[in-house]
């Protein structure tokens, strides 16, 4: 169960609307609220946004703002200490998967952090943020998925998570020819869409109908887009029932 956003602003997610300790208490009162409902432990979780899409294209040119290690780095650790996990959330712009990933080498070989590429926001040449919804193809993502196997692997550390957020199907393109043989990576594909429940509903119908075989699911609640905001039973109704759920 995750709080999703960036520390110190709320515009981004529910993460960032509160101070670091009240975030990691929040989302330990999130996750108690799933326990009942879930037959496996609850696992408290941030996912920061730790490179976000940008309008203006940046002295790079990729129209993605990079968070430094050392600004990330508290929140990592004063999580990890609390029991809770990490994932870092990318948003590429015009950047590579890859690229942004090995940004966070050092945060991501701690045991407890994870990864989400986020291909809503991964652009082609001359596209821009808001303009289109982005895409990635699965060669892509499974390159990211074999570097981090390897790091996870060099490290010791155990399995890692792989977050794939999705909400039209276009967002990964030859879905089936993701790797998952890794077993240093989990691979997980988040439905994170927003509405109405109807309208969630039947994007969760598509992109479970199209995830490769066995694939783990995730589902996100928005606090102000949602019309109305699924409760923890209502969104453990879906099936399969979501191993990953997070608030924005």
């Amino acid at each position: 169960m995750a709080l999703y956003g960036h520390p110190g602003t709320s515009a981004l997610g529910v993460l960032g609307a509160q101070d670091l300790p009240s975030s990691i208490a929040r989302a330990k009162k999130l996750a108690a609220s799933y326990a009942p409902l879930s037959d496996v432990p609850v696992v408290p979780t941030f996912e920061i946004i730790a490179t976000t899409a940008s309008s203006e294209p940046g002295d790079d040119g990729d129209y993605s703002s990079e968070s430094t290690v050392t600004s990330l780095q508290p929140w990592v650790e004063q999580a990890s200490a609390a029991g809770m996990y990490v994932v870092l959330d990318l948003q590429p712009g015009r950047a590579d998967f890859l690229d942004q990933a090995r940004r966070y080498t050092d945060l991501l070989r701690l045991p407890g952090v994870g990864l989400a590429l986020d291909a809503e926001w991964h652009l082609e040449p001359g596209q821009r943020p808001l303009a289109q919804i982005g895409g990635v193809d699965a060669a892509d993502i499974n390159a990211v998925t074999a570097w981090l196997a390897e790091l996870t692997a060099t490290a010791h550390l155990p399995q890692k998570l792989l977050v794939l957020h999705q909400f039209q199907l276009s967002m990964i393109r030859n879905e089936q020819n993701l790797d998952t043989r890794h077993p240093e990576i989990q691979l997980l594909i988040h439905m994170d869409g927003n509405g109405s429940p109807a309208l969630k509903n039947a994007t969760w119908r598509a992109v479970t109908a199209t995830a490769p075989a066995g694939m783990p699911l995730g589902w996100k609640n928005f606090y102000r887009e949602d019309t109305p905001m699924l409760d923890p039973a209502q969104t453990m109704a879906h099936h399969p029932a979501p191993l990953m759920i997070s608030y924005q």
